[in-house]
């Protein structure tokens, strides 16, 4: 595990338990972005770092600079590695290598920064989708993600979401699922790709019921953490 894995781990940690961030913040911005680059070298990596890092800031740029959205989205207020990135930089950019953001996932940005496309993942896992936090009641829990459990901390935080958020109507044959489904189609693999993931997660076949969509609550709802999680994986 690099030091930058350690690094959001430690920024994370910090943020839930309300604890002194700055020294990380400036480990953070002063590192260097070659290293970097070196240390998360491949999707593992990328994905526990940068997961922890949205997670971290959101709940920081909401709390410590009172940043509402849209703008919380779009300012460029996190700096790593002497570059400046915002959290729609971090979600789109590099955790959906560099995806236009109102393009349902079918739609990449050839002109994309440099180091969004050096810092951006290889392949595309929906599953960072039950992982990101903006703080909005719709929204999944925080949950701390390492190097070593990644995949089975994704899986969890998949099967947790889907399990308390999805609505099986038998009677009207319709299946009512989180829209973040639908804002990142392609992510997900189009509708086929959903009925597959629910399949997967829920050992139940979804072919014959209609998709529905369920409306987003955007009601803010800060400090959202996943306590199982934490105790788990205390740092």
């Amino acid at each position: 595990m690099s030091e930058f894995n350690n690094l959001s781990e430690e920024l994370l940690y910090a943020v839930k338990t309300n604890k002194e961030t700055k020294r990380i913040v400036e480990n953070l911005a002063r590192s260097s972005f070659n290293l970097i680059e070196q240390q998360l070298n491949d999707d593992v990596g990328k994905k526990s770092f940068w997961i922890n890092i949205y997670n971290a800031y959101f709940q920081i740029l909401r709390k410590d600079h009172d940043l509402k959205k849209p703008e919380i989205y779009t300012e460029k207020k996190i700096t790593i590695a002497g570059h400046k990135f915002s959290l729609d930089a971090i979600e789109h950019g590099i955790l959906r290598r560099y995806r236009y953001k109102y393009s349902l996932g079918y739609f990449s940005n050839p002109f994309a920064p440099s180091r969004i496309k050096k810092m951006a993942v290889n392949v595309i896992d929906y599953r960072i989708h039950f992982a990101l936090n903006c703080g909005a009641k719709s929204c999944p829990p925080i949950a701390f993600y390492t190097v070593k459990g990644l995949e089975q901390q994704l899986e969890l935080a998949t099967l947790s979401f889907l399990e308390g958020d999805t609505e099986v109507k038998e009677n009207e044959k319709e299946v009512h699922i989180t829209t973040l489904m639908k804002w990142f189609l392609k992510d997900f693999g189009g509708r086929k790709g959903i009925r597959k993931v629910l399949k997967q997660h829920l050992k139940k076949d979804f072919k014959k019921y209609k998709l529905i969509f369920k409306p987003y609550s955007w009601e803010e709802e800060l400090d959202n953490y996943d306590e199982n999680n934490f105790n788990a994986n205390v740092y």
